[in-house]
């Protein structure tokens, strides 16, 4: 559900919108009620809020004031204009700061229900594209830190990684951990296997030398570790090949 802000200085306006319209029906939900620009704006500094249907002549602050703020703000909260009023200036003052429509009162409820379908779809079209912009910066975090870890492979660790990305270490685990099912040292380690595999099918690489060349010190410690990755020691992996 998105949430809608109704702000109208008219008591009975203001509570026949939020409580008359089937809201819910068309994906929204009326989270406050407010009577002047002022408490709309206090509002929205403290709570999320997708959607301001705002009446423009208010006491305090005006729908256009409330309007030329979100917009100087660069609030990316949608406002539609409701008034009593036929006046042109206002509604090109509406265009001039990014007001989605303006409906004049008395509100018809087939003209609320198709400016609303409008603005959900419009809400729906922004999140879909958010995701996939998220999606691909995700992938190329991840893109990065993989390729730091093959080219680096015998002295990558989390803290280069989280370096390269100007991220924290700790936030580097998780998200990699989120981002791709597999902790980040389970991938160094991978890494780190599969180039001593392709080191041992070169026959003149002896083991201890293999080791030091993936950054193990202690030659035992990579046949260790080597066994557990592929079940086989690398005496017994390169007799196998």
């Amino acid at each position: 559900m998105y949430k809608l802000l109704i702000a109208d200085d008219e008591y009975e306006i203001r509570n026949g919108l939020s409580n008359y319209f089937p809201w819910g029906d068309v994906g929204f939900t009326v989270v406050s009620q407010a009577d002047n620009g002022t408490q709309v704006m206090a509002y929205t500094e403290r709570h999320e809020v997708d959607v301001i249907l705002c009446d423009i002549r208010m006491p305090n602050m005006t729908g256009i004031d409330v309007a030329r703020e979100l917009y100087l703000k660069k609030s990316p909260i949608k406002v539609i204009f409701l008034s009593g009023y036929k006046d042109f200036e206002f509604a090109q003052q509406a265009l001039i700061y990014g007001v989605k429509n303006y409906i004049v009162k008395p509100t018809k409820y087939d003209e609320l229900m198709n400016v609303f379908l409008s603005i959900k779809e419009e809400l729906n079209q922004e999140k879909k594209t958010d995701a996939a912009q998220e999606g691909g910066v995700s992938d190329k975090v991840i893109s990065v830190i993989k390729n730091y870890v093959k080219e680096r492979y015998r002295d990558a660790a989390l803290d280069g990684a989280a370096d390269l990305v100007h991220m924290s270490p700790y936030y580097i685990s998780k998200y990699f951990k989120q981002k791709t099912g597999e902790n980040f040292s389970d991938y160094v380690i991978s890494v780190k296997m599969e180039k001593a595999a392709q080191f041992l099918k070169e026959i003149d690489y002896k083991t201890y030398e293999i080791s030091e060349m993936i950054g193990y010190s202690n030659p035992k410690n990579f046949t260790r570790t080597f066994k557990k990755y592929f079940g086989k020691s690398p005496r017994e992996f390169r007799n196998a090949e």
